[in-house]
């Protein structure tokens, strides 16, 4: 096959035109041509009057060879790189204990899920509970101010991605095209086909509840074990080895490999990691608000005449501004026409967040607006980024009213640093409610700063994005994980804690779906080559 990329065409193409653009780019006639695939189909909506289409395709040509060679100083025409996973080992006929996953989240689906499909039986623990009755809890917040600390957006299984916009895009590095084979075990569990090729393929949450069940369906199947509502409270160790877990209900389960895919959400563990001498660093987060404008503001800005047009469907944004005080403030998890979520995972605190269903026809758009924090913004311990993230949380809660609404304030309020006592034309999704009230003291001093000075930077860049009415709730404060559980570069264990596989956001090593989906299957493959004894070919 050969690989063709940057086939530029108008939005409203004809069917023959992609057919015609292989011909004129190769030369050939159309006898030459066996057939194609679209491999990508992204768009350039930089000229919001000249929005056009960009295609990659895979296309089948009779005599390939003399092509390619014709063809080799053109820079969008190469060989089709072979995608196909291959796993690296398989379980021997007798294994001698069990590999362990703790955490149902992409991370560890995918490190179960690859586990099993080699034959090494994981057992996967999980604190919180089924994906259905987690969400059943999860609406108990939302709609009744009912908190449950073990089952919410954080905890349960399909980890905090089941309620988010279900992106499915990254920007690692993967030369060895495990994203590839994450979306193919998606379409498998239910994921539309379109997201095998459309450049910034999602799902939404209704979707991903039903996939998240289907995958558990196959690691079943394959021999793997699932057991929720089953804390890890300790680790096991001897001799600076993994030799097991302790359960909350003080099961002791023997393993020598353990994949630590518990999220960015798990600070008891991460405390219970650092008592026992695992290797925790502090790193870099971000911290701030959610704001929300009216969808169709955001269409309008970004597609023009083409608003609404079914192949762009609702429109995004990625917007950064670097701040005079020194601080960077950027959008975070944009939500199309989604809503804004309560996340929080423990009592007493407001967390924010941002969920999309599949059809992103809500009213309004919604992303983060946050800034970045380093440890040295909270020094003293390696922990110590977790009670930064809970000392901010507290604060929402209280200036919220202390019933789990979030503080909120109209930007025209927020930039004239004046409380907000009713809200307009916007009306924030926030569930179960919103207090209108003045920000100023959900952040950090320098935050509050640098955002007031990027609103109107990005009014720039997006037209009305500084409006009056548009509402800014807070805080959203689980971007990312405060630490990291260092490992070794090449066989994935913690560097002073052998059996022990930090894995996904709550380690430090991923971000997002795809790349969280990415690094289970690198650990998996990392365990099961520690187990058989093989050369690791971790990337």
């Amino acid at each position: 096959m050969i690989r063709l990329t940057e086939i530029k065409l108008p939005l409203d193409h004809t069917q023959d035109a992609l057919k015609n653009a292989i011909l004129k780019r190769l030369s050939i006639k159309a006898t030459a041509l066996r057939g194609f695939t679209v491999f990508r189909r992204g768009h350039d909506a930089r000229k919001r009057d000249n929005i056009y289409l960009i295609y990659t395709l895979d296309v089948d040509v009779a005599d390939e060879a003399a092509v390619l060679k014709r063809m080799s100083r053109e820079k969008h025409v190469a060989i089709t790189p072979d995608t196909t996973y291959r796993f690296p080992t398989h379980a021997p006929a007798k294994v001698t204990s069990r590999p362990v996953v703790i955490g149902t989240g992409p991370c560890g689906m995918f490190a179960g899920l690859l586990l099993a499909q080699m034959g090494f039986r994981p057992i996967i623990l999980e604190r919180g509970k089924v994906v259905r009755e987690r969400t059943v809890d999860t609406f108990a917040l939302w709609r009744k101010r009912e908190l449950t600390p073990e089952s919410n957006v954080q905890f349960g299984e399909g980890g905090a991605g089941t309620f988010s916009d279900g992106k499915l895009y990254s920007q690692i590095s993967d030369p060895k095209h495990y994203g590839r084979k994450v979306l193919t075990e998606f379409v498998k569990a239910g994921a539309p086909d379109e997201i095998m090729y459309v450049s910034k393929p999602h799902i939404g949450t209704f979707r991903l509840v039903s996939m998240v069940e289907n995958i558990r369906a196959s690691i079943e199947a394959l021999g793997g074990e699932f057991r929720f509502q089953s804390k890890v409270t300790d680790i096991d160790l001897k001799d600076g080895r993994v030799r097991g877990v302790t359960l909350e209900n003080g099961e002791q389960i023997a393993t020598d490999h353990v994949a630590l895919a518990i999220g960015h959400s798990a600070r008891d563990t991460f405390q219970m990691l650092y008592d026992r001498g695992v290797f925790v660093e502090a790193k870099p987060f971000s911290i701030g608000f959610r704001i929300e404008h009216p969808q169709s503001l955001i269409d309008a800005c970004r597609y023009g005449k083409f608003a609404k047009h079914p192949l762009l469907g609702a429109a995004d944004y990625k917007i950064v501004h670097h701040a005079s005080n020194g601080r960077g403030v950027y959008s975070f998890c944009m939500c199309p026409g989604g809503t804004v979520v309560a996340a929080t995972s423990e009592p007493g605190r407001v967390v924010t967040n941002g969920m999309s269903q599949y059809s992103r026809e809500e009213r309004n758009a919604n992303s983060g607006l946050v800034v970045g924090i380093t440890p040295e913004d909270y020094p003293g311990h390696p922990l110590a980024g977790i009670a930064f993230q809970r000392h901010w949380e507290e604060r929402a809660f209280e200036v919220g009213g202390r019933n789990y609404n979030a503080p909120g304030q109209r930007v025209a309020d927020f930039v004239a640093a004046r409380p907000t006592t009713e809200f307009t034309n916007v009306i924030s999704s926030y569930r179960p409610g919103v207090t209108p009230t003045d920000l100023s003291s959900c952040l950090p001093d320098y935050a509050i700063e640098a955002i007031r000075e990027a609103l109107p930077a990005f009014d720039r860049q997006i037209r009305g994005y500084c409006m009056d009415d548009a509402v800014l709730t807070g805080v959203e404060s689980r971007t990312s994980s405060p630490i990291r559980i260092k490992r070794d570069g090449t066989t994935l264990e913690s560097i002073n804690t052998r059996g022990l596989f930090p894995a996904g956001e709550g380690a430090g090593y991923a971000g997002g779906i795809l790349s969280a989906g990415v690094d289970g299957i690198r650990v998996a493959e990392a365990i099961a080559l520690s187990i058989t004894g093989e050369t690791s070919v971790a990337a």
